[in-house]
């Protein structure tokens, strides 16, 4: 597996693992009707104000980040779902802590306990509380300070 930079020609390979893998996350929940949605904030909002780090094999990204080091926001770590538990979501969030020393916040949403498991054991912890703009579900806000 290689960690590199985001490059334009990752733009499909990502937002197919995007919806992927919120999908197995949440399977009551249709994504492909956020599709689009997704694909615009993609290019207009995380692209041009993050650092991307993509892990790949073979030339498929089976993970990636998005880190805007600026805020200290961590907006998406995405894993392939048959790589959950594998170690590539910590390799994800080791890069993050590279990006953004000073520190990494993030929201995630109260029911998903996996992740929010994840997060405690990469050191960050609940800081705060809030919702999603989009989905209205209450979230915790989580934070890791060096």
């Amino acid at each position: 597996m290689t960690l590199r930079p985001y490059e334009a020609r990752d733009e499909e390979q990502a937002i197919a693992l995007w919806l992927r893998s919120w999908q197995a996350a949440y399977p009551r929940i249709d994504f492909a009707e956020r599709l689009e949605w997704w694909r615009q904030r993609w290019r207009n909002e995380i692209v041009i104000a993050a650092e991307i780090i993509v892990a790949e094999r073979a030339g498929e990204i089976l993970g990636f980040v998005t880190v805007d080091a600026d805020t200290l926001y961590l907006d998406q770590i995405v894993v392939a779902p048959e790589h959950w538990g594998s170690g590539l979501g910590g390799a994800l969030i080791g890069q993050a802590k590279r990006i953004s020393p000073s520190g990494l916040d993030l929201d995630v949403n109260t029911d998903n306990a996996r992740a929010i498991r994840f997060y405690n054991k990469c050191g960050f912890v609940v800081s705060g509380a809030g919702k999603n703009p989009i989905s209205g579900r209450p979230v915790h806000r989580m934070s890791w300070r060096p």
